[in-house]
């Protein structure tokens, strides 16, 4: 089996044409840097990443820059770069180790390679996951917005006729009595009016209206029915009496009070 048909693989997706012609080289692994190109060595191996070995790899991307020069590719400058530090790597392998100075040894350039190389097949393998993932829109839908449910309700209730009466009567069962309080008013009676009608007329013997002799305390308020209507009826009783003269010139028009003299008796 030839050894270089893994990198041949890797570089076109068919056979070399011959001398001459045409080259149509597809590019079908896409890879994105040196990097990728070494992980897809590395898997050639078939061994765990921390297993692999990196002297096989330095000689594989070795041959995998070569053929690229054969097709007559065009190499960015990385990849050159990653084939020249993967000799420098291979030599300090085989070589015996120098004295210990500040640079890393061989093996712990291997370390770091290796690590490299995980890391970005996890990231590979997390990218991987990701894209198996259910899209929305393809695999998975929103759910729709819930159309809303008219509820026709028609209640129907079923009781007896006695529940049925007993349910009226509660309705119509007048509410319990309250009793009735009037409150205490103070009232004025007619033989106070009588006194105070004759006492104020004595110092003004003139026409004077019958309010005018109403007492402070009984002219406002609800106490002023009561004391016209006992002003009134004393009124009338000094008139019988002819002790006193009542006037009043129109129905409903204000009345009048006077004193009756000797001489119209």
């Amino acid at each position: 089996m030839d050894p270089n048909s893994d990198v041949n693989n890797l570089i076109a997706g068919e056979a070399v044409a011959p001398p001459g012609a045409p080259h149509l080289v597809l590019n079908l692994a896409g890879y994105e840097g040196p990097l990728d190109v070494l992980l897809a060595l590395a898997r050639t191996q078939k061994v765990d990443l921390t297993k692999i070995s990196v002297l096989k790899l330095a000689d594989q991307y070795v041959a995998f820059i070569n053929e690229a020069r054969k097709l007559e590719l065009e190499v960015a400058a990385d990849y050159l770069v990653m084939a020249a530090w993967l000799t420098y790597l291979k030599s300090r392998l085989l070589l015996p180790e120098p004295e210990p100075d500040e640079e890393l040894s061989g093996p712990e350039l291997a370390a770091l390679l290796t690590f490299r190389l995980q890391r970005l097949e996890a990231m590979r393998e997390a990218a991987r996951k990701l894209m198996q993932r259910d899209q929305l829109g393809r695999d998975v839908f929103r759910r729709g917005a819930p159309e809303g449910v008219r509820s026709i309700r028609h209640p129907k209730y079923e009781l007896s006729l006695f529940e049925l009466l007993s349910a009226y009567a509660e309705m119509k069962r007048p509410a319990p009595p309250v009793p009735l309080r009037v409150g205490r008013t103070e009232t004025y009676t007619a033989e106070e009016a009588a006194e105070r009608i004759l006492r104020v007329l004595g110092m003004n013997p003139g026409w004077e209206r019958i309010e005018a002799f109403l007492p402070p305390t009984f002219a406002t308020g609800r106490k002023l029915r009561t004391a016209l209507a006992a002003t009134l009826s004393a009124g009338l009783e000094l008139t019988r009496q002819g002790r006193l003269r009542l006037r009043q010139e129109s129905p409903f028009g204000p009345i009048f009070v006077k004193t009756q003299g000797p001489s119209e008796t």
